[in-house]
């Protein structure tokens, strides 16, 4: 089966699928309003310095200030107004910085002055000096032949290239167009820093459709699929220039539903399913709070005749897959906890740790992983960059605020007469009382009704207790 990926342009939203053998593995969104702005560089101002923080916040012209670490402050070798160092670095100064993560909550977006430009097999880097080999290249060979090329190239000597994973087999002209590129792009950023006031846009990153053709139209990929004419055409401009022979591979998708068609559109509504069950029965379940994502793998239904250490090793290895496949798609961030099942023998939880060390290798986000623990632990961190797709559709709910959770009826109905007692207390001169609730509620009152005929003897008051469907089930009207 095809790896394709598939481009569905609505008029408010861009929605993006990367699909291999009818398995969804990447999914992204983007709406006009909530444009991302990783990657933009602007021309900021030191608005305060925080030395208990060790950073600087940095007006770059929007809502929030930029977050500034201070170690992430560099010299500049162009002139804004003068170089700087982080120790120098004064309140009003002027200086280029570039997002590095989106604005989350109440934080602003996160700034650093280590430009990086990516092109399509190489990263500029104005501010560093140094040549660079992915980290994902590790045959030996090709990383030396990949460091020649480039020192044949005669690039400046004071900035400095990263070598991208897509560069694997590339020609001295693949590198050296991709290099003339962003050493034009550069340029032109900083003809813009002339006369651009601060604090103001210097260079803006391609939006989602191109950027996920920039970094992920490799050639493993059989098909681009697109439902939009403009964004076609967008498409096939940018390919024609940096990847002239992948344009055959490009296609205008002429009918009604383009995800529904490739039968993701159940796969993409799964992703934000707290439970995933794999093949065997077993399910790994996922929980994001505010500090951590813990993901906990459980047994279910799985009933192949083995021993408990056996079953149990299965299937850990067969969630390692469907776990990092699911990082991917919501783009998990920062500590995650995963419990496997527990497993006595050390071989099996290497087994299951270095494949989940492997999988890992796919993903293009940083990542640090510590070993597992013989509980079955495995801590690990993971860089999310941009805002996950399930904050940008979704919102908290806003009958139990987020909390996942609504009381049940009894635990209602139970709070209910609480508020019943202290409104009578409130209005001692009451002759009548009428309380309104949800079904279920009054229901579970009136099952009591003692509770209620108690308080109408001790206050000498009648309470009429009604129902009302349209009421959600935690509310409680008293009149």
């Amino acid at each position: 089966m095809p790896k394709e990926i598939l481009i569905n342009v609505e008029p408010k939203q861009i929605s993006v699928a990367i699909v291999n053998n009818s398995l969804l593995e990447e999914f992204y969104v983007e709406r006009p309003e909530e444009k991302s702005i990783v990657g933009n560089i602007y021309k900021g101002k030191v608005s305060e310095i925080v030395p208990s923080l060790n950073a600087a916040f940095i007006d770059i012209g929007l809502e929030k200030k930029g977050f500034l670490y201070l170690e992430e402050a560099v010299s500049a070798d162009f002139d804004i107004e003068t170089p700087f160092l982080f120790s120098s670095l004064k309140k009003g100064q002027e200086i280029l910085v570039q997002v590095t993560k989106e604005p989350f909550g109440t934080k602003g977006p996160r700034v650093t002055t280590h430009i990086t430009i990516p092109g399509r097999y190489l990263v500029l880097m104005p501010m560093d000096n140094h040549i660079g080999i992915s980290r994902r290249i590790e045959d030996e060979s090709e990383r030396r032949r990949l460091k020649q090329i480039m020192e044949e190239l005669n690039l400046p000597k004071d900035l400095g290239f990263i070598v991208r994973t897509a560069a694997y087999g590339k020609t001295k002209q693949h590198l050296r167009m991709d290099a003339y590129f962003l050493l034009k792009l550069w340029s032109r950023i900083k003809r813009t820093l002339r006369y651009r006031p601060a604090p103001s846009l210097i260079y803006e990153d391609y939006d989602l459709t191109l950027r996920v053709i920039r970094d992920s139209f490799t050639e493993d990929v059989d098909k681009v699929i697109v439902d939009s004419k403009k964004h076609y055409y967008q498409i096939y401009r940018f390919v024609k220039t940096f990847l002239r022979h992948l344009t055959r591979r490009i296609e205008f998708y002429r009918g009604n539903d383009l995800f529904l068609d490739k039968n993701i559109e159940d796969q993409i509504q799964k992703i934000f399913e707290s439970k995933i069950y794999l093949e065997s029965g077993a399910y790994i379940v996922i929980e994001p709070t505010e500090g951590l994502v813990v993901i906990d793998v459980n047994s279910g239904s799985f009933k192949k005749p083995m021993s408990q250490e056996e079953a149990s090793f299965r299937i850990n290895l067969e969630a390692v897959d469907e776990i990092v496949r699911q990082l991917r798609l919501r783009d998990l961030g920062g500590i995650i906890v995963i419990d496997f099942i527990d497993m006595e023998k050390e071989i099996h939880r290497q087994k299951v740790f270095n494949a989940l060390k492997e999988a890992l290798r796919s993903d293009r986000a940083h990542y640090d992983i510590l070993g597992i623990s013989r509980f079955g632990l495995v801590e690990m961190t993971r860089e999310r960059i941009h805002k996950t797709v399930e904050s940008i559709l979704y919102q908290a709910c806003p009958y139990c605020q987020g909390k996942g959770k609504v009381r049940s009826p009894t635990t209602t109905a139970i709070y209910a007469i609480k508020e019943l007692k202290r409104y009578i207390k409130d209005h001692p001169f009451s002759k009548e009382i009428k309380m309104t609730t949800n079904p279920l509620v009054a229901e579970q009152i009136l099952n009591d009704k003692e509770s209620i005929i108690t308080l109408e003897r001790k206050f000498h008051l009648r309470i009429e207790i009604s129902s009302n469907p349209s009421f959600h089930l935690e509310e409680i009207k008293i009149t």
